[in-house]
């Protein structure tokens, strides 16, 4: 039993280097200076030196994942302005670990928390250990704890740490575990990887061929394979986590009913959006300066956030529209005063679920101009190939996601949960073992 934390560890280990052997030494490298750098936050007393350790983690994070994300990008940038050929073309090179965007976020967080001495009261065992082995084992597994170690979700060190105990069997909710893991691999196996069959032909040139319609379709078909597989991963990562005793944060709560884009950004990748509130907009100023400020900052987040996810202007221009939106909207909401009723309610949700499925071209499409070219023909191909069979599927595959986002407002609005049955939990695992697509990484992994 006292080996259970060891353990997982190096269940961790295997799993992280299966795909990139060598690239287990950063993650390592990386979990030790984060438990040296906390460990001395902590327990350092004078004000000077404490500030320093917290600084050295947040730059030393930073610049990891500033590294072996964005050297690619710099690489390309001094060989097409510089004419610096050998620097571009090392820094081209530079492998993206999987999960460095997230291991480093974990590390700061747990920097910077012990820095404010934040979540004492809500988490009063969120502390470091005297014993620096202790504390250094449990670093090392917080930030290697292998479920959500490549996609997320994004665990805050204050969640974590006062979970790492010794469990037993009896603490375990299997039922719950295994309800969990069946939805999530339903989504990923069942919806995500039937429907990314057909989302391939959004690709260029394919969908240079394609009518207005058939186009409008795929991006709705891709809007619902992006959900599927970034929450049927969420999910998963949270089932085995449960497994083992541990408790990682929701990552979903049915983004698609947003009415708002605030709303969405409360309902989406949710980890990522309360660490970007919580650790950047907060530290920025948040809400406390005044509007403009505010607008402001909410723009800063948003683009950050969008970079966040890759080095190419795609993923710049997605949260620079998502920062615009906040924006836009946070105005109206200021100076303008909407009627509530059941109608305009659903037109809401209609227009935030068509912005953000539209931005998800920039996902599908890295490169800007191929997005930018879907958008043309979309508008003006309407003589193009109508594909049937395409449009057949994507709202066949798409049917359990709407009767998902339908479930939890019958459950909120008449406490019905038709979906919580063994039955259907049943046809779900049937489905899975019958109907799953041809499998593929998740979408997440290269972020």
């Amino acid at each position: 039993m006292k080996y259970q934390i060891y353990i997982l560890i190096a269940s961790s280990f295997v799993f992280y280097a299966y795909g990139q052997p060598y690239l287990l030494l950063l993650l390592l490298i990386s979990a030790s200076i984060n438990a040296v750098v906390s460990y001395n936050v902590y327990f350092e007393n004078i004000k000077k030196k404490k500030k320093f350790y917290a600084l050295s983690g947040v730059v030393f994070n930073v610049a990891v994942l500033s590294f072996f994300k964005y050297s690619p990008m710099f690489g390309r940038i001094i060989e097409d302005f510089a004419n610096l050929s050998t620097l571009g073309d090392f820094l081209i090179t530079i492998p993206l670990p999987v999960g460095i965007s997230f291991y480093t976020f974990q590390g700061i967080s747990l920097v910077v928390d012990l820095y404010r001495s934040n979540h004492q009261n809500e988490c009063p065992l969120f502390r470091v250990e005297k014993n620096f082995k202790k504390h250094y084992i449990n670093t090392i597994f917080f930030i290697s704890f292998f479920p959500q170690l490549v996609a997320g979700p994004i665990v805050k060190a204050y969640q974590f740490y006062s979970q790492i105990q010794i469990k037993e069997l009896k603490d375990i909710n299997f039922e719950k575990a295994f309800k969990i893991l069946i939805v999530g691999y339903f989504l990923k196996m069942v919806i995500a990887d039937n429907l990314k069959d057909q989302t391939f032909w959004m690709a260029y040139p394919y969908f240079e061929a394609f009518s207005s319609l058939t186009l409008l379709t795929l991006v709705f078909g891709y809007s619902m394979q992006i959900f599927s597989d970034f929450a049927g991963y969420s999910l998963i990562a949270i089932g085995v986590a449960k497994l083992y005793g541990y408790n990682l944060p929701k990552n979903f709560n049915y983004p698609y009913l947003s009415v708002s884009f605030a709303d969405f950004w409360s309902r989406w990748h949710i980890s990522l959006s309360s660490w970007l509130k919580e650790y950047l907009y907060i530290p920025l100023g948040g809400n406390r300066k005044g509007s403009y400020r505010t607008y402001v900052n909410l723009f800063i987040v948003m683009l950050l956030g969008g970079f966040w996810h890759g080095a190419a202007l795609s993923y710049l221009i997605w949260g620079g529209l998502h920062g615009m939106l906040l924006v836009i909207e946070r105005i109206v909401k200021d100076y303008i005063s909407l009627p509530s009723n059941i109608i305009l309610h659903f037109l809401k949700m209609l227009f935030v679920f068509t912005l953000v499925s539209f931005a998800w071209l920039l996902f599908k499409l890295p490169e800007f101009h191929q997005a930018w070219l879907y958008l043309n023909n979309l508008l003006y191909n309407w003589s193009g190939m109508h594909r049937k069979d395409i449009l057949m599927l994507i709202f066949f595959y798409s049917i359990p996601i709407v009767l998902y986002h339908i479930n939890y407002l019958c459950r909120r609005k008449m406490g019905k949960n038709y979906l919580d049955n063994s039955y259907i939990y049943a046809i779900l695992l049937f489905l899975i073992i019958t109907n799953s697509g041809s499998s593929s990484e998740f979408i997440y992994f290269q972020f």
